[in-house]
This record gives C-alpha cells, structure tokens and sequence, in this order.
C-alpha cells in the first residue's frame, strides 16, 4: 500500500515502473562466482590512456565551473571524430555534453514533448525511453517489433498508423538495444520522410553505430538529413572505450538551438566536470585501438552466445546485426523476470530480464556478450544446463 506521502507526489514520478533490470541487478549484486551479463557494459575498465589524461587535469586544478555546453576543445574534437565517421563537414557548435547518454536522451525529450504529447518507440526498447517520456507527463507508445525468420523487424506502416494528433516525436534506436535490430538506410529515409510529411521530431539513439556486424558503421540520419530536419542524436562516451561508470555522453543537435540546450543543462546538472571531457578528448583522439578491440570482442562474443543458444530447440533466437546483446525467447517461459532471479540463484548468472523491455519481451532475456569468450563460454554452460533441468529444452 502507498504510503501518504507518495500518493503525494506527482503521478508521473510515482507511477514510474520499477526496472526490471535494476531488481535482478539488486538480487544478484555481490555473490561470489557470479557472471553478471544484466547490465550494457562490458568487462574491461577504461584504459589508461584516458583515465591518466584525466588524473592530469585533475591534478592541474581544473575543477572549477567550466562551459555549460561543453569545453571548447572536446566540442572541436567531437566535430572531427564525426568528420572521420561519416567522410562529411560537422561544426563544434552542433554538440553538447551531457551527464552520460541517458541525459541526452532527457534533453531531447525535455525540448520537444510535454504533458498530453505521445512518442512513438519501437519496442522491445531499452526502458529509459519510457521513463524519460513519462518523467514529463507525455506517454510513450509501443510499436512492437516482431522476431521473424531474418530477426527482428519494424514495419513502417505499423510506425506510420501509430501517428495520432498528440504524436511529437519518434524513437529510433538503431543498432538496437536489446534485439539488435539494425535499420538499413532505406528503412530510416522512410523514417525521415514521415518525420517530414508529419513536422515530428527523431529522436536518433545511434550509440551503437559502430558495433555493427556486417562491417563498417551501421546506417544512420547523419548522411541522409538535411540541415533543416528535426533530428537529435544521442551519444555517449560509455561503449566504445569502457566508460561506463563516467556518465558522460553528448547531444548533437541544430546549432541553432544552443542556447535552450544550454539552458536546460544549466538547470538539469550545471555542466559536466572539466577534468572527465580532458579524458574524453583523450577517448576521441587517442582511443581508437581500444574502440577496435571493444568491436572486435563484442564479434567474437556474439559467435560464442549464438552458438550456444542455437543448441537449444526451444530457444527462438537470431543473432544480432548490431549492438551487443542476445535477446531470445525461451519456450515454456511466461515471466522472465521470475526466470531471471532464479536464474541467479540457481545458476550464478545475471541476465536482464525481457519484461523490462517492454511489449514483446516478456519471454525473452537479454544477455550482454561484451565479455571475455572463456567468461561467456562458462555462463552458457550454465545457462544451458539450467535450460535442460527446467524446461522442455534439449541442448
């Protein structure tokens, strides 16, 4: 039962759903011997060649205020790490750092949705979506995606019938996380040309751009749009170089809109400390390798889980055209978040349940391969042996 002074709060803030992935996280946190493949990380720390460009920044004294849209030398590096990406011109003016990626999700929402407004978000999704729309009164809509023969697909025409007078704004996360759905460049110039015919905004999660498995970068707006389209992207600094636990991300948008994202950072966190964007300078100009090394694992890990998985015939899996995550559907089981708490105390393994993603995932579990082989060899060991003793699995 509520107490009094929660059904005081507001109910956009109290009625948030627990996260799925947070309560086996919670669960499983701490015990000995346990694999922890919940969480959209891999297993390797930031490497040094950052981590020491910020101790001497720190060690400078740059812990002062600093620029509230980010510091001038990041922003300029951000320009040019684009410019190397996508062989195309970009400004300093156009980005902006954030607390992590999740603040730049909170940004693009705060500017374009409010109380009463819908956004479209294909799901299974990652549940920040939801709960950075609903943190502002508007409602997020599912537009559930579907696990065919060639994985997981998004019908254009189910995104399009979604649109309502109330819709403001689209979320396309491509890669995605957790199915690994990955848009083709025909799929998102549909996307633009109902952004355009209906005035809504995109909101691009493309933070897994380059963990793309049929080579290269995946596709992506930025060598479709047009300088007038209503595109925000965001980024972050926590995949490609193992900077997780910093939160720090950044938000590309319009330049035109600087002063209204200054001025939402302002009152949402003041800024990003000075001496983190030295590190992430460092990230951008000196971390390539690392990046390379962090796809490379994540291809090798991939390998390991979908042969694992494709042992069982009653898992309904297709391994992934991006990002880093299995997500598959096991026969027989209804509640995954159930599935997934006994899974830590049975098998001491950590997997997110598919429940916290929303329509579609509720049999599903996703599991992060962004690890070790030998550490994935031993999870699905027991992933595969808890399959056989518990379900009508044979392996």
């Amino acid at each position: 039962m509520p107490s009094p002074l929660h059904q005081a709060l507001r109910p956009s803030a109290a009625n948030l759903p627990e996260s799925g992935i947070s309560r086996v996280f919670r669960h499983g946190l701490g015990r000995p011997g346990l694999i922890p493949l919940w969480a959209g990380e891999g297993d390797l720390p930031t490497p040094p060649v950052i981590a020491n460009r910020t101790v001497e920044a720190l060690t400078r004294g740059e812990t002062f205020y600093t620029h509230q849209r980010g510091i001038p030398d990041l922003r300029a590096a951000l320009a040019r790490y684009h410019e190397r990406l996508y062989a195309k011109s970009f400004s300093p003016d156009e980005f902006f750092v954030t607390g992590g990626g999740m603040q730049a999700i909170q940004l693009a929402v705060q500017m374009t949705v409010g109380a009463g407004d819908e956004v479209l978000v294909p799901t299974p999704a990652w549940p920040n979506f939801r709960g950075a729309i609903e943190t502002t009164g508007a409602r997020a809509v599912a537009v559930r995606m579907t696990l065919g023969r060639n994985g997981w697909e998004l019908d254009i025409d189910a995104l399009a019938s979604a649109i309502t007078a109330k819709t403001r704004a689209i979320v396309v996360n491509s890669p995605s996380n957790p199915t690994g759905w990955t848009a083709s460049q025909g799929f998102l110039s549909d996307v633009l040309d109902l952004a355009r015919a209906k005035n809504l905004w995109i909101i691009a999660d493309e933070i897994y751009g380059r963990f793309h498995f049929a080579g290269g970068m995946a596709p992506s707006f930025q060598t479709i749009r047009r300088a007038d389209d209503r595109i925000l992207f965001v980024q972050t600094f926590s995949k490609n170089w193992a900077m997780t636990g910093w939160r720090m991300g950044w938000l590309q948008a319009p330049a035109d809109l600087g002063q209204t994202i200054e001025n939402l950072i302002q009152y949402n966190s003041s800024g990003v400390a000075q001496f983190m964007q030295r590190g992430g300078i460092a990230a951008l100009e000196d971390g390539e390798s690392f990046a390379l090394e962090m796809i490379e694992r994540a291809r090798v890990g991939r390998a390991v889980v979908s042969e694992a998985l494709s042992r069982h015939n009653n898992v309904r899996f297709s391994a992934p055209e991006g990002a880093f995550y299995a997500f598959f559907a096991v026969d027989g089981i209804t509640d995954s978040l159930d599935a997934a708490l006994r899974l830590v105390d049975e098998a001491n393994i950590g997997l997110a349940p598919g429940t916290a993603f929303g329509d579609g995932g509720e049999d599903c579990f996703r599991i992060c391969f962004l690890r070790s082989p030998d550490q994935l060899r031993e999870a699905m060991q027991r992933l595969s042996t808890w399959l056989t003793a518990n379900t009508s699995s044979k392996a």
